[in-house]
């Protein structure tokens, strides 16, 4: 009877022992020195045919602070803050995460507020732990399109086995103006789908595809995607990973910057496109505070307007990084961004530039 009616304490690890909130504190800077070797090119890469250029400077790239918060098992609330933005306007800048999540199963969460909707590889991934100095020039551009980057809206995500094969989606609606944006632009919202199928666990090769619709202003809008990542082991010390990913889409954002009297009656006839591969091969040096040696090239094609007015921009990115800690806590990367366009503009960013960069990196 005694045995029946005293009370046992729980087991150390069990639910009702872990205390909330529980608090995540992260943290990044990317400081970084550039210098230009193009003809009158500066180091942001645009074309001045008069005066003098600044082909070589210092620079704070990123500054985060961030805050991860579990109010319980299944809730959390994320905040992310770039302090470089206040270098120049913060207008639209500075916040960049800012949602609250909640986790039903395995099979659904949902997310709420402004975060990165899950449409393509980069999405998925953190800047300070690509495999390059920074993210694709389609990823920039469908940003400014809001398809990705930080956009305001909710999503559905979740993941289920399809017989053996793994399976992830998401779903998002979307303001699609950008960041920190008082409200909607107009009544259209933007509906963005990611499908990921796990074909290979031993390689990690992973298929995705992306698809959204939506309206801008009445006008029609559309982008498509598909994607694959891998990741092989060579040896004990050598691996080898790899991402290809091609994007085509409405260049909205473009075609209502242009007056109306420069530019065709359909916004169909404004689109960009764009196709990248990142091969990235990591060798295990594990030598006193030496974590890893990596050697990338990003090869990357895209056009933001193929249709109406191409002019094929054509990046090479080869970079060698240093690993300092586990998981990129320290990095040292060194290398260029090597830019070729079909037709040089004149004092715009639409002119060919080679650009050194070596970047120091620091995270929490």
């Amino acid at each position: 009877m005694n045995a029946q009616t005293a009370d046992t304490p729980a087991p150390a690890d069990s639910e009702s022992s872990v205390k909330y909130p529980q608090f995540q504190f992260k943290g990044l800077l990317q400081a970084r020195y550039l210098e230009s070797f193009g003809d009158n090119v500066d180091v942001l890469g645009v074309h001045h045919s008069t005066g003098e250029v600044t082909q070589s400077s210092f620079d704070i790239k990123r500054m985060r602070v961030g805050l991860n918060t579990k109010l319980s098992e299944a809730t959390e609330v994320v905040i992310l803050v770039n302090l470089a933005d206040f270098k120049s306007d913060p207008k639209g800048k500075v916040l960049e995460n800012a949602y609250g999540k909640y986790t039903f199963n395995r099979y659904l969460a949902l997310t709420g507020g402004q975060f990165r909707p899950a449409f393509g590889i980069e999405e998925l991934v953190p800047v300070d732990i690509i495999k390059s100095f920074d993210f694709s020039n389609q990823y920039y551009e469908f940003g400014k399109n809001g398809w990705t980057s930080f956009q305001i809206g909710a999503s559905a995500s979740g993941s289920v086995d399809l017989g053996k094969i793994p399976f992830s989606y998401a779903v998002s609606v979307l303001n699609g103006n950008g960041r920190n944006q008082e409200m909607d632009n107009d009544n259209g919202k933007q509906y963005a789908t990611r499908l990921v199928f796990g074909l290979s666990k031993l390689h990690k090769i992973d298929l995705g595809l992306n698809g959204g619709i939506g309206k801008r202003s009445n006008q029609k809008v559309f982008a498509v995607g598909v994607d694959i990542t891998s990741d092989f082991k060579l040896t004990d010390k050598f691996t080898f990973d790899l991402q290809i990913e091609y994007k085509q889409g409405t260049n909205q954002n473009l075609y209502f910057t242009l007056p109306p009297e420069g530019r065709t009656s359909k916004i169909d006839d404004y689109q960009m496109r764009g196709i990248y591969f990142l091969p990235n091969l990591r060798y295990l040096v594990d030598y006193k505070k030496l974590t890893s040696l990596e050697l990338s090239c990003r090869f990357e094609s895209f056009d933001n307007n193929f249709k109406t007015n191409p002019n094929l921009r054509r990046t090479y990115t080869p970079m060698i990084s240093l690993e300092f800690g586990k998981a990129y806590t320290g990095r040292i990367e060194m290398g260029f961004e090597i830019d070729k366009y079909d037709n040089d503009i004149p004092d715009t960013s639409y002119y060919s530039d080679n650009l050194f960069l070596i970047q120091f990196q620091l995270r929490l």
